[in-house]
């Protein structure tokens, strides 16, 4: 998996010339796979008895699972939750690995050779459409952020999700009686 997100970006980046429409179009990806992963998700963990209806029941938990669980089992790496708002609708994920950087260095940002904007490039940016996506098909409307990246210098890699919604369920409103 982690091969195939490298050439995903790899192939982004050189079809888009502009670092804020490779930004957005890693987003889009990414939502696209977060709402795909969610079934396999939630038969994976059926399967191993996580109980995730009796987990899930705040968004704290969600993240917990989201971090802990979703990570691990989709990318391999661990994932740690925190920085909780005091009104529990936000928080943000830290990665200490991030396989999507393992092997990209960003070249320095300088006027003359033009690379200035790439600078502006979030790779990880997939992994906010993926939350956002996930989340998504259980009812929560987020935006994510890269708040910190490991290829700017930062130590760790941090992605900040908000809750903005909690969609209401419209599952089966096609087959009701009337």
């Amino acid at each position: 998996m982690q091969t195939l997100l490298q050439y995903v970006l790899y192939y982004t980046v050189r079809d888009y010339e502009d670092p804020i429409e490779v930004n957005a179009q890693l987003d889009r990806i990414g939502h696209s796979i977060g709402v795909r992963c969610v079934d396999e998700f939630l038969s994976k963990a059926d399967v191993a008895g996580l109980g995730l209806a009796t987990q899930c029941q705040t968004l704290k938990d969600t993240a917990e699972v989201v971090a802990k669980i979703g990570f691990k089992m989709f990318l391999g790496i661990q994932a740690e939750v925190g920085a909780f708002s005091q009104d529990q609708r936000s928080f943000s994920i830290y990665l200490q690995d991030n396989p999507l950087s393992a092997f990209v260095e960003l070249p320095a940002g300088d006027e003359q050779s033009g690379n200035e904007d790439l600078r502006k490039l979030k790779y990880s940016n997939l992994y906010c459409g993926v939350i956002r996506g996930a989340l998504e098909m259980v009812n929560l409307k987020v935006e994510c952020s890269i708040v910190r990246d490991t290829l700017k210098g930062d130590e760790v890699n941090e992605i900040r999700v908000e809750l903005k919604e909690i969609l209401a369920d419209g599952a089966g409103d096609d087959y009701k009686e009337e």
